[in-house]
């Protein structure tokens, strides 16, 4: 996808601002007023990308999504780090060529504001930069492609200390993580035991219901699996995992 492709796609129309409302008590001079609030939102945010344009694209996405406050934004490695230290936001959203060998980005955010996880969000789609987000310690890696579902739930899932991948890419995270163990040669490591037992029924083409069977598990229980699958996969529905599951070879011997 080309970059005006990726500002168009990301460049949605802000939301409504906030506002207030008199209400008079029979006309006289103590009116009463009331002001409407947001509620306070549950993450909050620091943007870091040297293109303008995707900082409002996102931050657009993010803002409609009722429950995350961009708190600071940033062009710079340095600014992306003097954001970070002074905000302590829960996620750190940040291109990954802010990140140079003079100017570790990512680590030194981690270690500066332990609290906050780090999200790359890049155009560069390869091993290398995987590689060295991951370690230097992200949490996670979408491509700028992503859509805005995937975007909100990047930031969710980051924020909550999971770790989420683009689909693009979930092949190469999940080796990249069983090179790091060395023991573990599931295609998606970032999922747990229960996790893959649930995608291996989901990939053989299984109901809820039915793996809630085959597992001995409630539904609420399965259903809740399913959700923490797609948001470590970074898919947006049950044929996206399916999709990709039976890609790298799951749910084919059952």
């Amino acid at each position: 996808m080309s970059q005006s492709a990726v500002i168009r796609d990301l460049v949605q129309e802000s939301p409504a601002s906030m506002h207030a409302w008199g209400r008079a008590a029979h006309g006289g001079p103590g009116a009463e007023v009331e002001v409407a609030t947001k509620a306070p939102a549950s993450h909050t945010v620091v943007l870091a990308d040297n293109q303008p344009a995707i900082r409002h694209g996102v931050r657009s996405i993010l803002e409609r999504a009722g429950d995350i406050a961009v708190v600071g934004e940033a062009a710079t490695a340095a600014e992306a780090l003097a954001e970070t230290a002074r905000h302590r936001p829960d996620v750190l959203m940040m291109d990954v060529q802010l990140e140079t060998a003079g100017s570790p980005v990512i680590s030194r955010a981690v270690r500066a504001a332990p609290g906050t996880g780090v999200l790359v969000f890049s155009d560069i789609d390869d091993a290398g930069a995987l590689s060295a987000a991951i370690r230097a310690g992200a949490r996670g890696y979408l491509i700028k492609d992503a859509g805005p579902d995937q975007i909100v739930r990047g930031i969710q899932a980051v924020a909550a200390g999971e770790v989420i991948i683009g689909r693009a890419i979930a092949e190469r995270f999940g080796a990249l993580f069983a090179a790091a163990s060395g023991t573990d040669s599931y295609p998606f490591a970032q999922l747990t035991n229960r996790e893959r037992d649930v995608l291996e029924r989901v990939a053989a083409g299984m109901s809820n219901p039915a793996i809630a069977r085959d597992l001995a598990l409630s539904p609420k229980t399965v259903s809740n699996r399913v959700s923490a699958i797609f948001g470590k996969l970074g898919t947006a529905d049950r044929a996206q995992v399916i999709v990709l599951a039976r890609e790298a070879g799951l749910g084919r011997g059952r």
